[in-house]
């Protein structure tokens, strides 16, 4: 069944769980997507149905093969169009979400192939999250959230979550961007020697190479 809706879902449950373990609880489910507790509940349904999902009452959300298969497919061309606009258009990593959202219900599956051919096949959209392969296939590197990383760890920034698109461009001010290499302080990053301010969520929105 073609449903955006079904699909925002099944994006919103696999998102959950690809930087962290545990798997996401109705009311987690229904604060990501801004809706009301019992749409979740009659969406959860219509999702487990349909052989999307799997639930049990008050237990968590998980997807099924088939519901991780049409997620992940999903996920590549929302990601692929967001790189898309950033490299092509010119826009910046905290306005691309949305234009996404909207676009990726609507381009064919032709254009899909094309952008991912222009763009040389990229295996990370612009926030680092993993683009899976038109087979779904997704490459990863071990990571550590910077809340949890110890002060002296050196890594790469490997992903910076695409939620609040005001703390991306406080983040962007600061300097921190995917790929660039940084220092873990007690108070927060260091950056080419310097100590970058950083706002106090940004501990619980990026990751580094673990």
């Amino acid at each position: 069944m073609a449903s955006p809706a079904f699909d925002d879902y099944l994006k919103t449950v696999y998102s959950h769980t690809e930087w962290q373990d545990a798997p996401i609880t109705p009311s987690q489910l229904a604060a990501a997507l801004g809706v009301a507790p019992s749409s979740v509940t009659e969406m959860v349904k219509k999702l487990a149905a349909a052989g999307l999902v799997s639930h049990v009452p008050y237990g968590a959300v998980k997807l099924t093969d088939t519901g991780r298969e049409r997620a992940l497919a999903m996920l590549r061309r929302h990601r692929l169009i967001e790189t898309w606009l950033v490299r092509e258009f010119g826009y910046a990593w905290h306005e691309v979400h949305d234009e996404a959202e909207v676009l990726e219900h609507t381009i064919s599956d032709r254009l899909l192939e094309g952008i991912d051919e222009r763009l040389g096949r990229p295996r990370f959209d612009p926030h680092g999250d993993a683009i899976p392969d038109a087979d779904g296939n997704v490459q990863r590197e071990p990571f550590v959230l910077l809340a949890d990383a110890s002060p002296g760890h050196v890594g790469r920034v490997l992903r910076v979550s695409d939620r609040d698109p005001d703390l991306l461009q406080a983040l962007e001010d600061a300097g921190v961007a995917v790929g660039r290499t940084v220092e873990v302080t007690a108070g927060g990053l260091r950056l080419d020697g310097t100590e970058a301010a950083l706002p106090s969520e940004a501990a619980d929105a990026i990751w580094l190479q673990g």
